[in-house]
Protein backbone atom coordinates (compact mmCIF):
# COMPACT_ATOMS: atom_id res chain seq x y z
CA UNK A 1 0.00 0.00 0.00
CA UNK A 2 1.45 3.56 -0.89
CA UNK A 3 0.44 6.88 -0.32
CA UNK A 4 -2.12 9.22 -1.61
CA UNK A 5 -1.69 13.22 -2.06
CA UNK A 6 -5.28 14.93 -2.21
CA UNK A 7 -4.06 18.40 -3.34
CA UNK A 8 -0.89 18.84 -5.43
CA UNK A 9 -1.25 22.05 -7.75
CA UNK A 10 0.38 20.67 -10.91
CA UNK A 11 -0.56 23.62 -13.12
CA UNK A 12 1.52 25.69 -11.05
CA UNK A 13 4.10 26.78 -13.56
CA UNK A 14 6.75 26.48 -10.52
CA UNK A 15 6.19 22.37 -10.79
CA UNK A 16 8.51 20.31 -13.39
CA UNK A 17 5.40 18.14 -14.12
CA UNK A 18 7.44 14.75 -15.55
CA UNK A 19 10.35 15.60 -12.84
CA UNK A 20 8.02 16.07 -9.70
CA UNK A 21 5.74 13.48 -11.10
CA UNK A 22 8.91 11.05 -10.98
CA UNK A 23 10.09 11.62 -7.89
CA UNK A 24 6.63 11.39 -6.16
CA UNK A 25 6.91 7.62 -7.55
CA UNK A 26 10.23 7.16 -6.17
CA UNK A 27 8.80 8.26 -2.80
CA UNK A 28 6.04 5.97 -2.53
CA UNK A 29 3.18 8.68 -3.36
CA UNK A 30 1.77 6.33 -6.13
CA UNK A 31 -1.69 8.30 -6.55
CA UNK A 32 -1.98 12.47 -7.11
CA UNK A 33 -5.20 14.18 -7.12
CA UNK A 34 -4.34 17.42 -8.88
CA UNK A 35 -6.36 20.87 -7.85
CA UNK A 36 -8.10 22.13 -10.27
CA UNK A 37 -8.74 26.03 -9.23
CA UNK A 38 -10.43 27.76 -12.53
CA UNK A 39 -11.91 26.70 -15.39
CA UNK A 40 -8.51 26.94 -17.19
CA UNK A 41 -7.08 24.99 -14.86
CA UNK A 42 -9.44 22.53 -14.38
CA UNK A 43 -8.90 21.72 -17.87
CA UNK A 44 -5.41 21.43 -18.14
CA UNK A 45 -5.53 19.33 -14.68
CA UNK A 46 -7.87 16.71 -16.31
CA UNK A 47 -5.39 16.99 -19.78
CA UNK A 48 -2.52 16.14 -17.33
CA UNK A 49 -4.51 13.38 -15.30
CA UNK A 50 -5.25 11.59 -18.81
CA UNK A 51 -1.61 11.13 -19.18
CA UNK A 52 -1.63 8.84 -16.02
CA UNK A 53 -5.21 7.64 -15.10
CA UNK A 54 -4.08 4.80 -12.99
CA UNK A 55 -2.15 7.63 -10.76
CA UNK A 56 -3.52 10.86 -11.37
CA UNK A 57 -7.03 12.59 -10.42
CA UNK A 58 -8.61 16.05 -10.61
CA UNK A 59 -10.68 18.03 -9.16
CA UNK A 60 -12.72 20.67 -11.12
CA UNK A 61 -14.04 24.26 -9.80
CA UNK A 62 -13.53 28.01 -9.14
CA UNK A 63 -11.40 28.64 -6.24
CA UNK A 64 -12.69 31.67 -3.82
CA UNK A 65 -9.88 33.98 -5.34
CA UNK A 66 -11.43 33.72 -8.97
CA UNK A 67 -15.16 33.79 -7.94
CA UNK A 68 -15.66 37.48 -9.64
CA UNK A 69 -15.43 35.67 -12.91
CA UNK A 70 -18.01 33.21 -12.03
CA UNK A 71 -21.49 33.49 -14.17
CA UNK A 72 -24.07 31.10 -15.21
CA UNK A 73 -21.98 30.04 -18.43
CA UNK A 74 -19.29 28.37 -15.71
CA UNK A 75 -22.02 26.04 -14.23
CA UNK A 76 -22.19 24.74 -17.41
CA UNK A 77 -18.44 24.26 -18.49
CA UNK A 78 -18.10 22.77 -15.43
CA UNK A 79 -21.08 20.06 -15.76
CA UNK A 80 -19.15 19.52 -19.50
CA UNK A 81 -15.72 19.05 -17.06
CA UNK A 82 -17.16 16.78 -15.07
CA UNK A 83 -17.94 14.14 -17.85
CA UNK A 84 -14.27 13.27 -17.72
CA UNK A 85 -13.86 9.88 -15.34
CA UNK A 86 -10.46 11.77 -14.18
CA UNK A 87 -12.73 14.26 -12.62
CA UNK A 88 -12.76 13.42 -8.65
CA UNK A 89 -14.40 16.30 -6.84
CA UNK A 90 -15.54 19.20 -6.75
CA UNK A 91 -13.27 22.68 -5.92
CA UNK A 92 -11.02 24.09 -4.86
CA UNK A 93 -14.04 26.61 -3.65
CA UNK A 94 -15.58 27.96 -0.43
CA UNK A 95 -14.56 30.93 1.08
CA UNK A 96 -11.68 33.44 1.32
CA UNK A 97 -12.33 36.95 3.37
CA UNK A 98 -8.66 37.28 4.41
CA UNK A 99 -7.33 38.82 0.72
CA UNK A 100 -11.27 39.18 -0.87
CA UNK A 101 -9.12 39.14 -4.62
CA UNK A 102 -13.14 38.50 -5.03
CA UNK A 103 -15.93 40.20 -3.01
CA UNK A 104 -17.73 38.12 0.01
CA UNK A 105 -20.65 38.56 -1.91
CA UNK A 106 -19.13 37.19 -5.18
CA UNK A 107 -17.74 34.11 -3.03
CA UNK A 108 -20.66 33.25 -1.80
CA UNK A 109 -22.85 33.11 -4.81
CA UNK A 110 -19.92 30.95 -6.42
CA UNK A 111 -19.48 28.66 -3.30
CA UNK A 112 -23.02 28.73 -3.55
CA UNK A 113 -23.77 27.52 -7.45
CA UNK A 114 -20.72 24.90 -6.89
CA UNK A 115 -22.10 22.84 -3.47
CA UNK A 116 -25.28 22.44 -6.00
CA UNK A 117 -23.25 21.57 -9.07
CA UNK A 118 -21.77 18.73 -6.86
CA UNK A 119 -25.15 18.21 -5.06
CA UNK A 120 -25.92 17.51 -8.55
CA UNK A 121 -23.14 15.48 -9.82
CA UNK A 122 -22.92 13.42 -7.23
CA UNK A 123 -19.50 14.57 -6.55
CA UNK A 124 -17.89 15.52 -3.19
CA UNK A 125 -16.82 19.01 -2.36
CA UNK A 126 -12.55 19.76 -1.99
CA UNK A 127 -13.10 23.25 0.30
CA UNK A 128 -10.87 26.06 0.85
CA UNK A 129 -11.54 28.49 3.64
CA UNK A 130 -9.30 30.95 5.32
CA UNK A 131 -10.95 33.79 7.95
CA UNK A 132 -14.52 32.79 6.77
CA UNK A 133 -15.30 29.54 9.31
CA UNK A 134 -18.98 31.05 10.08
CA UNK A 135 -19.86 31.56 6.47
CA UNK A 136 -18.57 28.65 5.43
CA UNK A 137 -20.33 26.37 7.71
CA UNK A 138 -23.78 27.63 7.53
CA UNK A 139 -23.60 27.54 3.85
CA UNK A 140 -22.53 24.26 4.27
CA UNK A 141 -24.85 22.80 6.68
CA UNK A 142 -27.51 24.57 4.07
CA UNK A 143 -26.83 21.76 1.65
CA UNK A 144 -24.67 18.82 3.86
CA UNK A 145 -26.91 16.62 3.36
CA UNK A 146 -27.36 16.69 -0.40
CA UNK A 147 -23.46 16.28 -0.48
CA UNK A 148 -21.85 12.58 -1.22
CA UNK A 149 -19.17 14.44 1.20
CA UNK A 150 -15.81 16.30 0.95
CA UNK A 151 -12.96 17.42 2.69
CA UNK A 152 -11.97 20.42 3.98
CA UNK A 153 -8.67 21.14 2.38
CA UNK A 154 -5.51 22.48 3.93
CA UNK A 155 -7.11 22.55 7.11
CA UNK A 156 -4.93 24.98 9.53
CA UNK A 157 -7.74 25.50 12.06
CA UNK A 158 -8.19 24.62 15.71
CA UNK A 159 -9.54 22.07 17.44
CA UNK A 160 -12.96 23.33 18.18
CA UNK A 161 -13.13 24.07 14.76
CA UNK A 162 -11.96 20.66 13.57
CA UNK A 163 -14.79 19.27 15.59
CA UNK A 164 -17.48 21.19 13.91
CA UNK A 165 -16.55 19.82 10.16
CA UNK A 166 -16.56 16.21 11.84
CA UNK A 167 -19.83 17.23 12.98
CA UNK A 168 -20.33 17.67 9.26
CA UNK A 169 -19.37 14.26 8.56
CA UNK A 170 -16.68 15.76 6.42
CA UNK A 171 -12.83 14.69 6.28
CA UNK A 172 -9.51 16.65 7.55
CA UNK A 173 -7.11 17.34 4.58
CA UNK A 174 -3.50 17.97 6.64
CA UNK A 175 -0.46 19.55 5.35
CA UNK A 176 3.20 20.23 6.31
CA UNK A 177 1.23 22.87 8.36
CA UNK A 178 0.93 20.75 10.77
CA UNK A 179 5.15 20.15 11.22
CA UNK A 180 5.06 24.10 12.07
CA UNK A 181 6.31 24.71 15.50
CA UNK A 182 4.77 28.27 15.24
CA UNK A 183 1.84 28.48 13.16
CA UNK A 184 1.35 25.25 13.69
CA UNK A 185 0.62 25.00 17.07
CA UNK A 186 -3.40 24.80 16.96
CA UNK A 187 -3.24 22.30 14.30
CA UNK A 188 -0.56 20.58 16.44
CA UNK A 189 -3.33 20.08 19.04
CA UNK A 190 -6.25 19.41 17.00
CA UNK A 191 -4.33 16.49 15.44
CA UNK A 192 -4.49 14.69 18.60
CA UNK A 193 -8.48 14.18 18.46
CA UNK A 194 -8.56 13.52 14.89
CA UNK A 195 -10.40 9.88 14.44
CA UNK A 196 -8.50 8.09 12.00
CA UNK A 197 -11.18 6.92 10.02
CA UNK A 198 -11.64 11.43 9.07
CA UNK A 199 -8.05 12.14 8.29
CA UNK A 200 -6.45 12.86 4.63
CA UNK A 201 -3.02 13.98 3.48
CA UNK A 202 -1.50 16.16 1.18
CA UNK A 203 0.95 18.76 0.18
CA UNK A 204 -0.71 21.68 -1.42
CA UNK A 205 2.39 21.68 -3.45
CA UNK A 206 4.54 23.78 -4.74
CA UNK A 207 2.94 25.46 -1.42
CA UNK A 208 2.97 24.99 2.02
CA UNK A 209 6.53 23.14 2.27
CA UNK A 210 7.63 21.83 5.27
CA UNK A 211 9.77 24.06 7.81
CA UNK A 212 11.54 21.92 9.24
CA UNK A 213 12.18 19.69 6.12
CA UNK A 214 16.04 20.38 4.94
CA UNK A 215 17.13 22.30 2.20
CA UNK A 216 17.32 20.68 -1.22
CA UNK A 217 17.21 23.52 -3.45
CA UNK A 218 19.31 22.52 -6.32
CA UNK A 219 16.50 19.52 -6.90
CA UNK A 220 13.14 21.18 -6.19
CA UNK A 221 14.02 24.99 -6.07
CA UNK A 222 12.79 25.68 -3.11
CA UNK A 223 9.00 24.32 -3.75
CA UNK A 224 6.77 21.98 -1.93
CA UNK A 225 6.43 18.09 -3.97
CA UNK A 226 4.14 15.40 -3.26
CA UNK A 227 7.82 12.90 -3.02
CA UNK A 228 7.31 14.89 0.75
CA UNK A 229 4.28 13.62 2.11
CA UNK A 230 5.84 10.45 3.87
CA UNK A 231 7.34 13.16 5.54
CA UNK A 232 4.69 15.07 6.91
CA UNK A 233 3.30 11.84 7.56
CA UNK A 234 6.01 11.17 9.91
CA UNK A 235 5.33 14.25 11.86
CA UNK A 236 1.54 13.51 11.70
CA UNK A 237 1.95 9.78 13.18
CA UNK A 238 4.11 11.17 15.84
CA UNK A 239 1.42 13.77 16.77
CA UNK A 240 -1.24 11.33 16.48
CA UNK A 241 0.78 8.59 18.34
CA UNK A 242 0.28 6.16 15.83
CA UNK A 243 2.56 4.54 13.65
CA UNK A 244 2.76 5.55 10.00
CA UNK A 245 1.63 2.09 8.30
CA UNK A 246 -1.43 2.84 10.31
CA UNK A 247 -1.77 6.68 8.93
CA UNK A 248 -1.21 5.36 5.98
CA UNK A 249 -3.81 2.35 5.42
CA UNK A 250 -6.34 4.43 6.68
CA UNK A 251 -4.93 7.97 4.34
CA UNK A 252 -5.87 4.66 1.50
CA UNK A 253 -9.05 3.75 2.66
CA UNK A 254 -10.40 7.47 3.47
CA UNK A 255 -9.26 8.81 -0.32
CA UNK A 256 -11.22 5.34 -1.42
CA UNK A 257 -14.54 6.08 0.42
CA UNK A 258 -14.35 9.66 -0.59
CA UNK A 259 -13.20 10.16 -4.07
CA UNK A 260 -14.25 6.49 -5.39
CA UNK A 261 -10.45 6.09 -7.38
CA UNK A 262 -11.83 2.31 -8.46
CA UNK A 263 -14.15 3.85 -10.65
CA UNK A 264 -11.89 6.12 -12.58
CA UNK A 265 -9.33 3.15 -13.00
CA UNK A 266 -12.64 0.52 -14.34
CA UNK A 267 -13.26 3.39 -16.84
CA UNK A 268 -9.94 3.09 -18.57
CA UNK A 269 -9.91 -0.98 -18.42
Amino acid sequence: MSWCDIGVNFTDPRLSFEAVFERALAADVSHIIITGTNLAKSHKAIQLAQQYPCHLSTTIGVHPHDASQFTQQTVYDLKALAKSPQVVAMGECGLDFNRNFSTPEQQLFAFEEQLKLASELGLPVFLHERDAFEAQVDLLTKYRTHLKGGVVHCFTGNREQMHRYLDLDLFIGITGWGCDLKRGLDLREALKTLPLNRILLETDAPYLRPKSLANNRKVDQGNNEPAYLPYIAEQVAELMEIDTETLKEACQTNAQKLFEFSKQRAAHE
